[in-house]
């Protein structure tokens, strides 16, 4: 019989801020390192270190395995040199490792690009034939048969579990980069045994994380209804949040089904309201429907009983001040519950990385310690029609305004209304106030930043008055 190993897992957080997990409402499990670990065989016994709960603290292992979003970059590299200074082999994967291999090779023994579930078994073949390798290329599986997460591992205090039911998106927006983790081809896991799952699984909170929960074409609808009606037979009794696009609310059936399956909310990427920075984003199918559309979308998803998140970027090639005041003013009046306001960030791996990368317009360029910096909470880019300095001070006066007490009042006491739903009033209220944390502690961090920079421009000049 074998020796029994011992794999960690750890899940990184930015230590610069807390970001979206401010409270536990808006944290949700690695589903990732799930994954990995119902992959790894039964002769090892996995542990995760998730800094969404608990600081890092050095724990033995034979195998160490991180994941990082392009923010925990420089973090996760500084876990990676703790273990590899003990000479503990390290193994990185996730969105931010398969956009930039070379540079995690630069911090750790071996890289998992892509999708891991297809790498991860030949991986540890080779790790425990001593023939660790030192990049493996995950590929676009069929979703059938994938092995549950291993949910043990997660922390029992997170109020989400997270779950997947499809990958791949064609919608190729220039600032996501989904489309190059996940490709183009939308697939979708079998409707039976993403209730299976379900059933399996203890909290009453569930989140979809799929980019596009509702798909894209009839088959894809198909799928998806079969799931809600799945669900409600079942009587699973959840309550659940998605991801989708504009296209969630074509059908009426639906939506009524998502609705008595326990949907409380839909996030939808509404990026803009104007026809050219749409264009300029690539939001096919937003442009395709029109944001005069919008306002329709909003009244079938509240009349069906859920709550709509409407996410908003600013930033944008060609946003004026009045054109991001518009969007402001818009986020405020329109059918939108829940307001995500963001600055464009140039993610590596997208198209916008590489276009600004090209025309030298990244404000951040000290990798990787700037990944830090690409939390989508500061400017990262030089906007064309703004300065650096303009876009954060608008985007101050635009938070304050979404965030102000009476709107966040009036958006919850309305969504009780529009909805007949008091959960989704409750939902709405403690969404927009995580979100309005989440925005002005980035405002006091970009002024302490600004007046740090000031202080230290002031030493310089003193210093050159002075002749030292």
């Amino acid at each position: 019989m074998s020796a029994r190993r011992r794999l960690v897992l750890v899940n990184p957080m930015n230590p610069a801020r807390t970001g979206l997990t401010v409270n536990r409402t808006s944290r949700f499990p690695p589903l990732g390192l799930g994954q990995v670990a119902a992959l790894t065989p039964r002769n090892w016994d996995v542990e995760l270190i998730d800094e969404n709960w608990e600081p890092f603290r050095y724990r033995p292992a034979d195998l160490v395995g991180l994941t990082a979003f392009t923010a925990a970059a420089p973090r996760a590299y500084e876990i990676a040199r703790r273990y590899r200074a003990e000479r503990v082999p390290v193994v990185m994967g996730g969105i931010h490792a398969s956009m930039c291999p070379d540079e995690a090779l630069e911090h750790v023994d071996s890289v998992v690009t892509g999708e891991a579930e297809s790498a991860w078994p030949a991986l540890m073949r080779d790790f425990e034939e001593a023939r660790l390798q030192r990049i493996y290329q995950g590929s676009w599986l069929d979703l059938a048969g994938l092995p549950f997460p291993r949910r043990d591992i997660f922390n029992p205090r997170y109020l989400f579990a997270s779950v997947q039911t499809s990958r791949g998106c064609p919608m190729d927006c220039e600032f996501c980069s989904v489309t190059a983790f996940n490709g183009r081809r939308y697939r979708r896991r079998p409707s039976d045994e993403v209730l299976k799952e379900l059933e399996s699984i203890p909290q009453k909170m569930i989140f979809f994380v799929d980019d596009n929960l509702i798909g894209y074409g009839h088959g894809s609808q198909e799928a998806v209804l079969a799931l809600f009606r799945g669900m409600v037979e079942r009587r699973l009794d959840k309550w659940w949040f998605c991801q989708a696009s504009v296209n969630f609310a074509d059908d009426e059936e639906t939506l009524r089904w998502a609705a008595r399956a326990g949907c409380k909310m839909v996030f939808l990427g509404l990026e803009a309201i104007d026809t050219e920075a749409l264009r300029t984003a690539n939001k096919k199918l937003n442009l395709s429907r029109g944001v005069d559309s919008y306002a329709r979308v909003f009244r079938r998803i509240h009349k069906a009983g859920i709550g709509v998140l409407g996410a908003f970027i600013f930033g944008l090639d060609g946003d004026t001040h009045v054109l991001m005041k518009n969007r402001c003013d818009y986020m405020i009046r329109s059918g939108i519950d829940v307001m995500q306001a963001t600055y464009l960030t140039p993610l590596p791996g997208t198209r916008l990385f590489s276009r600004y990368q090209a025309d030298d317009r990244l404000l951040k360029l000290r990798f990787p310690l700037d990944w830090a910096e690409y939390d989508m909470t500061g400017v990262i880019h030089r906007p064309t029609d703004v300065d650096p300095r303009q876009l954060e001070e608008t985007m101050w006066s635009i938070t304050s305004r979404i965030y102000a007490p009476p709107v966040l009042v009036w958006k919850a006491l309305r969504a009780g209304l529009t909805t007949r739903d008091p959960i989704v009033a409750m939902f709405v209220w403690n969404s927009n106030l995580n979100y309005r944390r989440v925005a002005f502690a980035s405002c006091r961090r970009c002024r302490d930043a600004r007046a740090a920079s000031h202080a230290r421009e002031g030493c310089h000049r003193a210093s050159e008055f002075v002749g030292i």
